[in-house]
């Protein structure tokens, strides 16, 4: 019978792509990892590994066993789910990857509120871009994601994974207040977005879902936005804004969370809202830890009076 510790190990190499990283992830020596799949080829009596390089590629054959690896952890992993929700308490480690806004947002509330239902629970949070988060999701680095959707784009579904609408969270512009490139219209006033076409911008970087979707936004409103300066820490943004510097593009949960800054925030044409979901394994979304966490943060968020979740 094939050993289901070796056969993760096949899968870690698939997914990590070295040795090395696979060792460092699981705290092996490259050697230890090497010797558990060299058994696993002597259990399976074929040849898995072949040398590429300076390192290793999986067969064919280890492909496939790969695919059935991927059906057997997921049905382990639903075994041991169902055997902590069949407990009185919620307990263990629950790790989770989130971005800026949540974190600044939800999280504390979520945090308060699962210490005193659930002490025994420990909550471990990572920020963390969503598109790396998913990589680490399917190599149980996390076991939670938090990710989001700019309007007109969809994340492509993930294999081995199940996302969960959380709340569709309205996008509005921050406009310096003082300086020279301060705007006097009053709030009730819509924003005319080439107006706009000389104004400094801090946006996040281009390659990130934000970032392409602001800049975008300028593009389809008839101008090249004139990004001096980029960066993804939002209350830089918004304090780049306050001291008259540039204008932003920034989520409404996070306006919720901070005190009103003092530059002028604005609705954009059209009221757009990005999408945010929380993200599992597929074999563990019925895990009391995670059940909890995703109850927490749908408690936190009606507190907010932010939307529900997106269709």
């Amino acid at each position: 019978m094939l050993d289901v510790h070796r056969l993760r190990l096949l899968r870690e190499l698939d997914r990590r792509g070295t040795l090395a990283a696979v060792a460092r992830a699981l705290s092996y020596s490259p050697s230890a990892v090497s010797q558990q799949l060299s058994q696993l080829e002597a259990e399976t009596g074929v040849v898995l590994l072949e040398p590429a390089g300076r390192g290793v590629r999986l067969t064919a054959q280890a492909r496939i066993l790969v695919a059935h690896t991927e059906v057997i952890l997921e049905r382990l992993e639903e075994a041991e789910a169902d055997l902590r929700a069949s407990l009185t308490d919620v307990r263990g480690t629950l790790r989770v990857a989130s971005f800026q806004s949540v974190l600044l947002a939800l999280v504390p509330e979520v945090l308060t509120s699962l210490a005193g239902r659930h002490p025994g629970l420990r909550v471990e949070i990572t920020h963390q871009d969503a598109g790396d988060a998913f990589a680490g999701l399917l190599a149980h680095d996390f076991d939670v994601v938090l990710g989001e959707e700019y309007p007109g784009t969809a994340r492509p579904p993930v294999a081995g994974a199940r996302t969960q609408s959380l709340v569709r969270d309205e996008l509005f512009l921050v406009l310096p207040a003082q300086g020279r490139h301060a705007r006097a219209e009053e709030a009730t006033v819509p924003v005319h977005l080439p107006d706009l076409a000389d104004v400094p911008w801090i946006l996040d970087a281009a390659d990130t879902a934000p970032g392409q979707w602001a800049r975008d936004t300028c593009r389809a409103a008839g101008f090249e936005p004139d990004v001096r300066y980029t960066g993804s820490d939002l209350l830089l943004q918004i304090h780049l804004a306050e001291t008259g510097h540039a204008a932003a593009v920034i989520p409404g949960l996070l306006l919720a969370a901070v005190p009103p800054p003092a530059a002028r925030v604005r609705a954009l044409p059209g009221h757009p809202r990005r999408k945010l979901t929380t993200g599992v394994r597929s074999g563990a979304a019925a895990d009391p830890a995670i059940r909890a966490f995703r109850a927490a943060l749908d408690a936190a968020i009606r507190a907010t009076g932010t939307p529900g979740p997106a269709p």
